[in-house]
């Protein structure tokens, strides 16, 4: 993949470097607090968390714009966050309120807001790829600027409609950014135990475009990557695969204790030292952009967002049951 002369990340004012770190912050603090509902039983039914990729959505949002669209997975809440849906209406919506995005009807595993390009998370593994791949394809038809971006786990990487997609948009050359968070497991299975090919950027060269391997728990490496891909895509270069090497430190959901079974203590340890967001608080006060008491506050900044989201959340009331065939009949 070609690569930009310079950095984008080097143009980033020190203010812009707060709010990557604060955004990351506001994930976790967002998903603690959903763990949380889990437990007190106000959210219902599986929860899939992301605890440790924070640096994925944070970095790859930021390099694109509100009319660009995305599709995520189940475990995606960075991702609508980062592109700019309101907390309240998210977490209001996830614990299904009339006051969430979509009347409390779509739940964590269907958040959807076209206003900002978000074209829903999916429950299907791969299930999102060919919905970001259409928008690519309406935006070439159309012939305007905006690009799609996809964020997918390695797992999705062997799903026929990957594949059928992928090819696609390597032979019409589709403004699209194929984004896989490798975080090793596919639910509780090693990639290794499921794919002949690990290089999950490799397989990009089957459909005649670019692949690339970066690191994902660096937010600043993941928001160039993105970037060059975004610029190449809008210029017609057609798509990029990312793939975006992370690790999920908590369990595949929230009854999974995620040490033992499949993965050592020893193993996730070794990713929790290297979380994201300590890394780049590291980089920040190497920076002299933020001292210690900074970073202290930025979290706690993070903190009452997330805490205001859920109050507004469950003052909201609950869907009339007279609606229940709402959206749903015409």
């Amino acid at each position: 993949m070609p690569k930009a002369s310079s950095r984008p990340s080097e143009s980033l004012s020190d203010d812009a470097l707060k709010s990557l770190y604060r955004q990351m912050w506001t994930l976790r603090k967002f998903e603690e607090t959903l763990l949380q509902l889990s437990k007190d039983g106000q959210l219902r039914g599986s929860l899939h968390l992301t605890e440790g990729q924070e640096a994925c959505p944070a970095g790859a949002c930021l390099a694109l714009r509100k009319d660009d669209a995305i599709t995520m997975t189940y475990r995606g809440h960075g991702y609508y966050l980062a592109k700019g849906i309101d907390l309240g209406k998210v977490l209001a919506e996830i614990i299904g309120r009339e006051n969430g995005t979509c009347h409390g009807r779509g739940g964590k595993m269907h958040i959807f807001d076209p206003e900002i390009g978000v074209l829903g998370a999916n429950g299907i593994v791969a299930g999102g790829v060919p919905t970001a791949v259409g928008a690519a394809f309406a935006s070439w038809i159309k012939g305007d600027d905006s690009v799609a971006l996809s964020a997918f786990g390695d797992g999705a990487m062997n799903q026929g409609a990957m594949h059928e997609v992928m090819n696609m948009a390597g032979l019409w050359k589709l403004p699209m950014i194929f984004f896989c968070e490798n975080n090793l497991y596919a639910e509780m299975t090693p990639l290794d135990r499921s794919s002949g090919v690990t290089e999950v950027h490799q397989r990009a060269a089957a459909y005649g475009f670019d692949g690339v391997k970066i690191d994902g728990n660096d937010p600043l490496e993941v928001y160039d990557t993105v970037c060059a891909a975004v610029e190449k895509a809008r210029s017609g270069g057609g798509p990029t695969l990312i793939e975006a090497m992370t690790y999920r430190t908590c369990g595949h959901y929230q009854l999974d204790p995620g040490i033992g079974s499949y993965r050592t203590k020893e193993e996730v340890q070794e990713w929790k030292d290297k979380s994201p967001i300590i890394r780049f608080g590291a980089v920040l006060k190497k920076r002299k952009i933020c001292t210690a008491k900074d970073l202290k506050t930025i979290e706690q900044e993070a903190a009452d967002l997330v805490a205001a989201a859920k109050e507004f959340a469950l003052a909201g009331p609950e869907p009339k049951p007279e609606d229940v065939s709402r959206g749903v009949f015409a």
